[in-house]
């Protein structure tokens, strides 16, 4: 463009020099001012270009600032994306450990409650057993306090013979038994009744027609004195003899013969030791046992 207007500037300087004519000289100006035109548009067009590519330039400048503070949030959303991965990290370590913690009580907390209900079990079959048990002591205290009740009447009612000596009360494994001295009943020896004998026998008989639903066994006893007659070979066959003697004087006197057994137990069954006349003379005895009934035997406590 330059080299252009240098080389019309010449031109024109020669023409002048030369003194050209008119036209040719009109011509150089148009072409002088054709080429300022030029000039002048491609001046502009790069000024335009120029500005253009001046507001691309800021255009550029923006969108890296824009692009540096996306880095920088990004580089910060990073940063706290990792924070937050290591606060999640910690918290998912801790859950872990509390999990398994948890696990472990849980577990814990199932023995106990096999172990709760294992001693629930124990103690519902423990209930059970002491309510059986309450329920025995009941029928037993029961059938003691009937015991009872028949001791202080019979008491009452043999008063008499018990004062004088002819008959005794005693309650022994469970069992409440008449006795009767030998001495009062039987002479040495012998199975026949004396008429004393006889008489208290009648009056224990009246007693017992007064008692309803017992049975009744007749215990014969000898001291460790022995026999040896053709009619008692030994102790037994007079212990057996005597008890046969008595219960046939209660049946005589209106005692069922249904409730009543007869029994001979020798020397074999003492009260007292043999080795005194006295212990002797209390192992002579005939007992009249009242036999506890069925319920009383079952409430007797273990």
């Amino acid at each position: 463009m330059h080299r252009t207007l240098i080389a019309l500037t010449l031109a024109l300087s020669a023409a002048s020099a030369a003194c050209v004519s008119s036209g040719r000289y009109d011509q150089a100006v148009q072409d002088a001012q054709a080429a300022r035109a030029e000039r002048d548009k491609t001046a502009a067009a790069a000024a335009a270009r120029g500005r253009e590519l001046e507001a691309r330039i800021a255009k550029l400048g923006l969108d890296v600032a824009a692009l540096e503070q996306k880095t920088r949030e990004r580089d910060a959303a990073i940063v706290s994306a990792d924070k937050r991965g290591d606060e999640l990290q910690k918290r998912l370590d801790d859950a872990t450990s509390m999990n398994e913690g948890l696990r472990k009580e849980l577990t814990r907390l199932g023995k106990d409650a096999d172990k709760l209900l294992q001693e629930k079990g124990a103690l519902a079959s423990s209930l059970t057993e002491a309510k059986a048990r309450l329920e025995e002591l009941r029928r037993a205290q029961a059938a003691a306090e009937a015991r009872a009740k028949l001791y202080r009447e019979l008491a009452l009612k043999l008063k008499k013979m018990v004062d004088a000596g002819d008959l005794s009360i005693v309650l022994r494994d469970g069992r409440m038994i008449l006795q009767l001295p030998n001495d009062v009943l039987f002479d040495t020896g012998r199975v026949e009744l004396k008429p004393a004998g006889r008489t208290a026998l009648e009056q224990v008989a009246a007693v017992m027609r007064t008692i309803g639903g017992r049975r009744y066994q007749v215990g014969g006893h000898t001291d460790s004195v022995p026999i040896a007659t053709a009619r008692f070979p030994s102790n037994w066959e007079l212990s057996a003899g005597r008890a046969l003697a008595v219960v046939h004087i209660l049946i005589d006197n209106g005692v069922d013969p249904k409730v009543l057994s007869a029994a001979g137990y020798s020397e074999f069954d003492p009260v007292a030791s043999n080795e005194s006349s006295d212990g002797k003379r209390k192992n002579r005895r005939t007992e009249i046992a009242l036999v506890p009934n069925i319920d009383e035997l079952v409430a007797v406590p273990h």
